[in-house]
């Protein structure tokens, strides 16, 4: 009986909650989609566009079936930065959560910034401030590689392009408190979570997505470093599994990236 449960324990949390059944829905509709073809596509009372259907409905899993970034607070309108906003999903679940929160979203590829623009005029949230610029050390710009959907980064592939930046650390420095912190930058956070630690005892809940990319220093310990100095406890989680790693040293067939966690940092 015991290993039926562990076989079963996956199907089982997917169907026992309402936004687990909507996902295999959202599969069955969109899961053989044309791989990065813009697709309208919806979800409970929302309508989206987005680049890549597939890449989204992980989105989906991550944000309201895992539920990531869920967090608790007593401030009836919690300051929230998202940085990595995406076409909106992470927005769109910060608002059910806390109608009121007041939300900076940052989203650097210009493209990835107007579905997100148009989803949440679309979907009727209004009161978003979103700052077309990539998150950074400084304000002199960051050069970018392409992207097709979620991945666009400093060390993506193919032609480059200089994108605004607008220093994170003096964003962080305006504010008195910021309820939850969320960084998804893919790669860059290595250098903007050091240039931030002085004023992260500001920051309540963190999380990060943390990317390691082939060629590169993974540098997991210098993040790491940085968040148990800001007095954080945390939580690492991944939803890479490799089978026999010592020689599968591939994250998903990807030839760009070879790590990627999920760190969740709070204080007790």
């Amino acid at each position: 009986m015991l290993a039926f449960r562990y076989l079963l324990k996956h199907p089982f949390h997917i169907l026992r909650n309402p936004a687990g059944r909507e996902l295999l829905g959202l599969f069955w509709r969109y899961g053989d989609r044309p791989r990065y073809q813009p697709t309208k596509v919806t979800f409970g009372r929302y309508q989206l566009e987005v680049p890549d259907a597939f890449s989204w409905t992980w989105q989906y899993e991550e944000i309201y079936v895992e539920e990531f970034y869920k967090f608790n607070t007593a401030a009836a309108a919690p300051v929230i930065y998202d940085c990595g906003a995406n076409v909106g999903m992470s927005v769109m679940y910060f608002k059910e959560l806390y109608p009121q929160a007041r939300i900076k979203a940052y989203e650097a590829e210009p493209v990835i910034a107007d579905y997100l623009s148009n989803n949440l005029k679309k979907n009727g949230i209004t009161d978003v401030e979103i700052i077309r610029k990539a998150v950074w050390k400084d304000n002199a710009g960051v050069w970018f590689g392409e992207g097709q959907a979620d991945d666009a980064s400093i060390y993506g592939q193919g032609a480059k392009k200089l994108i605004p930046s607008v220093r994170l650390r003096d964003e962080l420095a305006a504010e008195t408190r910021i309820d939850f912190l969320k960084i998804d930058i893919e790669g860059a956070e290595m250098d903007v979570l050091p240039d931030c630690a002085d004023v992260l005892d500001r920051v309540q809940h963190l999380f990060v997505e943390f990317h390691a990319y082939i060629g590169q220093s993974q540098a997991l310990a210098k993040v790491l470093d940085v968040i148990e100095k800001a007095g954080f406890r945390y939580y690492i989680d991944t939803n890479q599994h490799r089978k026999a790693p010592f020689v599968n040293h591939r994250y998903r067939n990807n030839d760009v990236m070879d790590l990627q966690l999920n760190i969740s940092a709070w204080r007790v």
